[in-house]
């Protein structure tokens, strides 16, 4: 069955933490990434701790996005890398051999077959659906993720405009996690709401 694979808003202040903590302690995320995109460095290594302390508090995995040193640093279970990013052999060396190393292959067979190669935990593929979250240039079919289920073991993340409305039809693809930003925290009822009803599709 499919996880909920917390991403954070690419914006927040010191007051998220709070609202982080409610969400977690509904339950049902397995994974964080803490992927602050709108904040330079020296913000993230002010804003980022409190929000890893909570996740490890709550039993959640938590991923740093694009910075294999700065997920090394503040002491992450393993960083998500982009295309652009780091290779996934760096970013092993970054993070260790024990890390979790995943991958944005967007909607490329090649990209996800090489990303396991190179010893990737995970692959990401996406995105899926209209997101505000990120500029997406790419639109993965979900005939991607039947694909990669059917022949690799590694997992494999769905991400880009998922929703408690479309998540089905990710998880009955074969998407190990699934990958949500705005979908939690744009939710009309908040977040909370939001995971309740994640529960009855991930159930």
């Amino acid at each position: 069955m499919a996880e909920l694979y917390l991403l954070t808003p690419p914006r927040i202040d010191a007051s998220f933490a709070a609202r982080l903590e409610v969400t977690l302690k509904m339950g049902i995320v397995s994974v964080l990434q803490v992927r602050l995109k709108e904040h330079n460095q020296a913000e993230i290594l002010k804003l980022a701790p409190p929000l890893i302390n909570i996740a490890y508090r709550e039993g959640v995995t938590v991923i740093m996005n694009d910075a294999p040193d700065l997920a090394a640093r503040l002491d992450c279970d393993g960083v998500h890398i982009g295309q652009q990013d780091a290779s996934v052999e760096a970013a092993r060396a970054s993070v260790g051999p024990m890390a979790i190393v995943g991958v944005t292959c967007h909607n490329s067979r090649h990209l996800a077959m090489q990303a396991g190669e190179c010893g990737a935990d995970y692959v990401a593929f996406g995105a899926f659906f209209d997101t505000v979250t990120k500029s997406s240039t790419t639109r993965a079919g979900l005939d991607i993720l039947s694909w990669w289920t059917e022949l690799f073991e590694i997992p494999c993340v769905a991400i880009g405009g998922i929703t408690v409305d479309t998540a089905p039809a990710v998880i009955e693809a074969g998407a190990d996690y699934i990958a949500v930003c705005d979908g939690v925290w744009s939710h009309p009822d908040g977040p909370e709401a939001a995971c309740a009803a994640f529960w009855q599709v991930l159930a």
